[in-house]
């Protein structure tokens, strides 16, 4: 990739990456964003922010302003230690794992990593967790295409299957 680069700052690098769990359970339940929040503080180390709806969607029954999620956004140190633990410790553990699917990038070099379950993450104790949830991570390059995003995540050791 460097070969046909001119200059050393147009290479691409890792911006941010932003860890989230999306929960409708927390509609009837407030404690429940409280717990996915403490998971989330254990994987990633650093305290979540709790989202709020943008907008009244009826037929979900949820108003503006309701809480409907957590979320993380890694950069610097905290960031390299995620990246470095999703490729070498995560990904392995998942079951049936066959490389990670090239369609999950946005068109500008960004990468959205989703998991079914949270146990895959080992600081996530099996027997005290109340209920299997998803999360998906999103990581965020300063890519100009995807070409570039692969090529990035490759370098970095990222699994991608045929």
């Amino acid at each position: 990739m460097k070969k046909d680069k001119k200059n050393i700052m147009a290479i691409p690098k890792l911006m941010k990456i932003v860890v989230n769990v999306g929960a409708k359970e927390a509609l009837d339940d407030k404690k429940v964003l409280d717990k996915i929040a403490e998971e989330l503080t254990l994987i990633t180390g650093q305290k979540p922010m709790i989202r709020l709806a943008k907008k009244s969607i009826a037929a979900f029954k949820l108003r503006e302003g309701q809480a409907v999620g957590v979320s993380v956004t890694l950069r610097g140190q905290k960031m390299k230690d995620f990246i470095a633990k999703l490729i070498g410790i995560v990904l392995p553990r998942v079951r049936d794992f066959h490389g990670v699917s090239l369609s999950s990038f946005d068109g500008h070099g960004n990468y959205t990593l989703g998991f079914k379950e949270q146990i895959v993450f080992p600081e996530i104790d099996y027997g005290k967790i109340d209920k299997i949830r998803g999360l998906e991570a999103v990581i965020v390059t300063s890519a100009k295409n995807d070409e570039e995003g692969k090529v990035l995540l490759t370098e970095l050791g990222m699994p991608f299957g045929k």
